[in-house]
């Protein structure tokens, strides 16, 4: 899909010409006006649309009302949401080239629009023997707006990066090793470092090497660097990277297990920003850091009572080998805080917990300075997602306490979200830190809005923004 900002998109020879119509409004088409409102009572309610020709009287086939709901309610995420119903709704008519003539909206929405165009044109077809033909066949191909061209190419690269971590997360754990990532992290074009599983053990990573050893796969440690002369400020993102989650020896259940493909969307998320930095050429400095395994049964797996020792000394009672990502972040976010960073942020899919709590709707958030998680949540308002803070107190550690080592990995079943973040806290050291929980937010077992089910690169659109407004 191409976007092409022009100046009079109702001169444009198209397939289908978008107009937008508000409750109790009309539209900018006088032949929509004339069938949608006055003869068919069209209301303009918020998602539905209303289609009719226009037999050759306008460089346009057809026109495709795009109904807004009530004007005082609508805003930039309503916009990108209804644009992408309306991509789509032109995908299933085979139109290959798109106008919208946008009229009363009373915000710069060319940002928004560009990220519901090219959510909408996503697809996993990789492994369907027609599917990618057959999806070709029926792509948009031009869609041209009025819109601010600068504001429009941000977009596209911040969609980019989202299609890479999707793509990354729904691709299966067979493709997506830890060997894998690292590969791929590599081809990025910023500074990269793979440690593999000796120079972890010489770090004194013990707590990430545990959840490894039971898969014949290699762990990999990644750090990526993007650098600038005189950055403002240096921000360390970490990715939760098991590629894949068996629950170890404290197996899932085969229901929980199915989709355990996208344990990685952390990681997918940071290689998908990674992936687009240096077009945006933020002015600081950014370290994308995934500590990537397998979490397997084998016969060298690390076992309920084992007690493991991190990076920074802590040890640690194995009380459920399926709380594995917390221990995987514990060295990770040891190693961050010793670059000399301004903050660190990581994004992980850690707890069912958060899912109860908060569903698909919105990732939980809790970290050591409250500036830092405001700020993160607006951003992500803005950027078209949710952030929740959930607490982040002490108490929360009683259910972690053991008797033979410094702390448990996993503790009672309530407050799980809190616990396990208030477990990473204890492998922070002298950094403002953000934790991220997108458990529910990082892979849809349905559509959702914009978004159609699989992953959805959850995080990438809100840290890029977050990156580029420092």
């Amino acid at each position: 899909m191409e976007i092409k900002v022009v100046e009079n998109t109702k001169s444009m020879e198209s397939d289908i010409l978008v107009v937008n119509m508000f409750e109790e409004g009309k539209t900018s088409s006088d032949l929509a006006n004339q069938y949608a409102l006055e003869e068919d009572g069209f209301k303009g309610k918020f998602g539905e649309t209303y289609l009719l020709p226009t037999y050759g009287k306008e460089p346009f086939r057809k026109v495709l009302v795009l109904g807004l709901g009530k004007k005082e309610e609508f805003n930039p995420n309503k916009l990108r949401e209804a644009v992408a119903k309306a991509i789509k709704k032109c995908m299933q008519m085979e139109a290959k080239k798109v106008a919208f003539a946008f009229d009363g909206i009373e915000f710069d929405y060319s940002e928004q629009f560009t990220m519901g165009a090219f959510i909408a044109d996503y697809s996993f077809d990789k492994y369907k023997s027609d599917g990618v033909n057959e999806r070709a066949n029926k792509k948009v191909q031009e869609v041209y707006v009025q819109a601010n061209p600068e504001a429009v190419k941000k977009a596209e690269i911040i969609a980019a990066a989202m299609t890479f971590a999707r793509n990354l997360s729904n691709e299966p754990a067979q493709f997506a090793t830890p060997s894998e990532l690292a590969a791929i992290a590599c081809d990025l074009g910023v500074e990269t470092k793979i440690y593999d599983k000796e120079e972890c053990e010489k770090m004194g990573m013990g707590a990430f090497l545990a959840v490894g050893r039971g898969s014949h796969e290699e762990p990999k440690f990644i750090h990526m660097r993007y650098q600038v002369d005189n950055p403002k400020k240096r921000i360390a993102i970490i990715g939760k990277g098991i590629c894949f989650d068996s629950g170890g020896l404290d197996i899932k259940p085969a229901s929980s297990m199915a989709t355990m493909k996208d344990d990685m969307s952390g990681a997918a998320a940071v290689l998908g920003i990674m992936s687009v930095i240096r077009e945006l050429h933020p002015q600081i400095e950014v370290h994308g850091i995934i500590a990537a395994c397998e979490n397997m049964p084998g016969s060298k797996a690390y076992k309920p009572g084992d007690i493991l020792t991190a990076k920074n000394g802590k040890t640690i009672e194995v009380d459920n080998t399926d709380a594995e990502g917390r221990l995987t972040l514990a060295d990770a976010l040891c190693y961050a805080c010793e670059l000399g960073v301004d903050e660190v942020i990581d994004m992980a899919t850690l707890t069912g917990a958060c899912m109860v709590a908060l569903g698909t709707q919105a990732a939980g958030i809790m970290g050591n300075d409250e500036e830092l998680i405001k700020k993160l949540i607006d951003t992500a308002d803005r950027s078209g997602e949710r952030f929740w803070q959930l607490p982040l107190w002490e108490e929360y550690f009683d259910g972690l306490k053991s008797e033979v080592a410094d702390m448990k990995n996993s503790g009672n079943r309530w407050g799980g979200a809190s616990s396990a973040g208030v477990f990473l806290q204890k492998f922070v050291k002298d950094v403002k830190w953000a934790h991220i929980d997108i458990a529910g937010t990082a892979f849809l077992e349905k559509p959702q809005k914009e978004l159609i089910a699989g992953g959805t690169g959850a995080g990438v659109r809100t840290l890029l923004r977050y990156i580029l407004e420092q």
